[in-house]
């Protein structure tokens, strides 16, 4: 029996080469697996850099436009006051000097007719 097995091994040596090509086999699987891995999580970490600075130059935009946004209606409101004022204040200076020539009209008009009366 023992024989038998010995001439069998010695005629047949392929589970030594093939067990040498399993661990080969196993050895580029798992160098294909690491590699594959690699580049997946490069991949992954560019695409999630490409995004978060796509979403940082989004916000800086946005928060840029706002703040246009909001300094030009803080111009035009301030621009918009400032005209009121002038306009108060002209209407202000024209009753001023219109009540001024009435005054003055009146207190000629009085001391004429005074004058006029002695």
């Amino acid at each position: 029996m023992e024989q038998h097995l010995v001439e069998r091994i010695s005629q047949n040596p392929q589970p030594k080469k093939s067990s040498i090509h399993t661990c080969q086999a196993l050895r580029e699987v798992v160098v294909v697996v690491v590699v594959v891995v690699v580049v997946v999580v490069v991949v992954v970490v560019v695409v999630v850099v490409v995004v978060v600075v796509v979403v940082v130059v989004v916000v800086v935009v946005v928060v840029i436009v706002f703040l246009i946004v909001v300094v030009v209606v803080v111009v035009v409101v301030v621009m918009a006051i400032v005209v009121v004022v002038e306009v108060v204040v002209l209407v202000v200076i024209v009753v001023v000097v219109v009540v001024v020539v009435v005054v003055v009209v009146v207190v000629v008009v009085v001391v004429s007719s005074s004058s006029s009366c002695k």
